[in-house]
């Protein structure tokens, strides 16, 4: 596969400019590593998950930072968290040198823990998402945004199924102690098939026959390690009226459609998981619009107790919001801007902008307006607007 320009790379090089230090976290495969060689190709580059180099950096950390010209970069930091003590010090000798110390890591919750006690200050901290709509045209509902699921399309199970094996073995044990994980694998199924639902503990736990809290450790996980999207609702200033829980979806859509063994786009086509397919992939896109300027991810749903639901809010400057309905069918119809007009009733002019997004059609031509103040855009253009400067 040739490779995909990733959005975040003017923020990357911007922050060398400003910092002694760069740290890149988010999913497994999701291309940190590529980004930052592309970007700092004369950085020695050190890969922390082989056991070896590992032994050096505990053994004599200081002795191995001596050792290295920077500028360098610390592949998967997370497997030799204490380094970041050792370049603190270093980094404090030469305050004035910019971009010298580059670290990736998979694991964000437990990494961030280590940076916010070693390099406060010191170190910008971005967050890489796999490939959006807006990098790649490849990335679909059936393969996600993975690049070497994009590279190799065949071998798409496979690579799923590795993935998950290694995620198992690797995170999920580094980060807490799950020791059923035959049990584990099988919550991963159950909540692919909850994909797109208000998030119900107990409903995910009883099957298992697992404790909530436990769900609760494991949806936790899944979230600081990139896997899971947690959507929450929007109820400022509504009150009792709101629904209060939150919504939750796999954030890559090839993933979700792997665990839901939906192996070809005639079955995705089928599927009664389609409509939340892709209302997931539009909350991924938006996110990672998000990320990819160096923002912080701000997402929101909207569903109150009388049956009235949008499906995402996004914020706005000057405290607007933008409402989106995702529907995954081709055909756009007024009714489907009736649940954006009764938003923008209660909301008044907190309402900005409001959008319907659905799939494009190759066999007619788009439709901008379908209501008064509601526009129509397919998928394309929505990732379009949302990767503009200011959406």
């Amino acid at each position: 596969m040739v490779y995909a320009d990733r959005k975040l790379t003017g923020i990357v090089e911007m922050a060398a400019r400003h910092f002694p230090a760069l740290v890149l976290t988010g999913p497994r495969r999701a291309g940190k590593t590529t980004l930052f060689r592309r970007a700092f190709p004369h950085a020695r580059y050190i890969l922390l998950e082989d056991p070896d180099i590992q032994a050096q950096a505990r053994s004599d950390p200081r002795a191995f930072l001596e050792a290295l010209k920077p500028p360098v970069l610390f592949d998967e930091i997370q497997n030799v968290p204490e380094l970041l003590d050792y370049v603190r010090t270093r980094i404090d000798a030469r305050p004035r040198r910019m971009g010298q110390w580059f670290f990736t890591g998979s694991q964000e919750a437990p990494l961030m823990q280590g940076i916010t006690e070693s390099m406060a200050g010191r170190a910008a901290i971005l967050h890489l998402l796999p490939l959006s709509l807006a990098e790649t045209a490849k990335v679909s509902l059936l393969h996600g945004g993975f690049p070497e699921v994009l590279a190799r399309p065949a071998a798409r199970a496979l690579w799923f199924s590795s993935y998950l094996q290694t995620y198992l073995e690797r995170d999920v044990r580094a980060i807490t102690n799950v020791r059923d994980l035959v049990t584990f694998r099988r919550f991963l199924s159950l909540l692919a098939a909850r994909h797109g639902q208000v998030l119900n503990k107990i409903d995910l736990a009883a099957p298992l026959g697992l404790s909530v809290p436990t769900i609760s450790d494991w949806l936790h996980i899944l979230e600081v390690t990139g896997q899971i999207i947690i959507v929450p609702p929007y109820f400022e200033n509504f009150g009792k009226r709101i629904i209060k829980s939150s919504k939750v979806y796999w954030a890559d859509s090839g993933m979700a459609c792997y665990l839901l063994g939906i192996e070809s786009q005639s079955e995705m086509e089928r599927s009664p998981f389609l409509g939340a397919l892709f209302e997931g992939f539009v909350a991924a896109e938006i996110l990672k619009s998000q990320v990819n300027r160096g923002e912080r991810k701000e997402l929101y749903f909207f569903r109150d107790q009388q049956g009235l639901e949008v499906d995402f809010l996004l914020p706005r400057p000057n405290a607007g919001l933008w409402a989106i309905e995702a529907k995954a069918g081709k055909t756009v119809r007024p009714a489907m801007a009736g649940p954006l007009l009764a938003l923008q009733k209660a909301l008044g002019s907190r309402a900005t902008r409001m959008t319907v997004v659905h799939r494009k059609s190759t066999a007619s031509v788009s439709t901008q307006a379908i209501a008064p103040g509601v526009e129509a855009l397919d998928l394309g253009e929505l990732t379009a607007i949302l990767n503009r400067k200011h959406a």
